[in-house]
C-alpha cells in the first residue's frame, strides 16, 4: 500500500540508512564498486536521481537483494509524485 499523505521513502534513503551507514562503506567506495561517479551516487542518495534498471541490478548484486526491491521503491516514489499533479479524467463512455 502506498502512503497518500506523505512521499514514500526514496530508494536512495534506503540505500544510505540500511546499507551504507551500517556497513561503514562511504559513497566514494560504493561509486567505485558500482562503476558510477560519486556525483551520480550522491544524487541517488539525496533523492535527486532515480534508480534505473541497470543500477537496480548493480545494487542487488552488491547487497544480496533483488533488482525488484530497488525498482519497486523507485516506482512508489514515481507514482506518488505523479499523483500530486494528476487531474482525474472521466471514464470514456463507449456506445
Amino acid at each position: 500500500m502506498m502512503p497518500k499523505n506523505r512521499r514514500p521513502s526514496h530508494p536512495g534513503e534506503i540505500l544510505k540508512e540500511l546499507y551504507l551507514d551500517p556497513s561503514g562503506v562511504n559513497q566514494t567506495q560504493l561509486a567505485n564498486h558500482l562503476g558510477c561517479t560519486r556525483a551520480a551516487l550522491n544524487e541517488i542518495i539525496n533523492g535527486k536521481r532515480g534508480i534505473t534498471p541497470a543500477m537496480a541490478f548493480k545494487l542487488a548484486d552488491t547487497f544480496g537483494t533483488t533488482p525488484e526491491l530497488w525498482m519497486n521503491l523507485q516506482t512508489k516514489v514515481d507514482l506518488w509524485k505523479a499523483r500530486q499533479h494528476h487531474v482525474k479524467v472521466p471514464l470514456l463512455k463507449v456506445s
